[in-house]
């Protein structure tokens, strides 16, 4: 049974050396790693945010404002994930390397947009609603923490792959 792709003897580790190649030399990379760490900052301010509405009562809109924005910010770097991942492997989304990050972090959005549709709908009194951005922080965190690994992984193989360094002698 043969799907016209070529097979992917390749591979040694997380990137094929032609991904490992398309990886470096596309801006997305870069623009991956400003966005994660921004996001980041964003999710860290909102959870305190959330965290002081739920346990005084005030500041409301503040938390609401920046759930908001972590969930832009969360779709932004979906949208520009998957142009990276299309860049590097071919396809959008679910590249095998990628395969149970991609699918977590439908399970983050889903919590994030769910967040919205309850905000706009009125469907969760607002201590109900802080406490669904919060099911979403944690599954945002668990996706943080695969990429995290995922990444790690990446430097180790590429310091696995480098020639050794020779010390020359002065």
């Amino acid at each position: 049974m043969d799907s016209g792709t070529p097979a992917r003897t390749d591979r040694a580790g997380l990137y094929s050396p032609a991904e490992r190649a398309r990886r470096d030399a596309t801006v997305w990379t870069t623009v991956q790693g400003v966005l994660a760490p921004l996001q980041f900052a964003v999710f860290l301010v909102s959870l305190v945010l959330v965290l002081r509405y739920l346990w005084t009562g005030d500041g409301y809109i503040a938390a609401t404002v920046s759930v908001l924005l972590k969930t832009l910010a969360l779709y932004v770097i979906m949208v520009t994930g998957a142009i990276w991942e299309k860049i590097v492997f071919g396809q959008y989304l679910f590249a095998p390397a990628f395969f149970w990050e991609d699918v977590f972090s439908f399970a983050v959005i889903a919590l994030h947009t769910a967040y919205i549709w309850a905000l706009f709908s009125g469907a969760l009194d607002p201590r109900t609603l802080m406490f669904l951005a919060l099911a979403a922080y944690a599954a945002y965190v668990i996706n943080a923490v695969q990429f995290v690994l995922k990444l790690r992984a990446a430097r180790l193989q590429a310091t696995a792959l480098s020639p050794p360094r020779t010390e020359v002698a002065a």
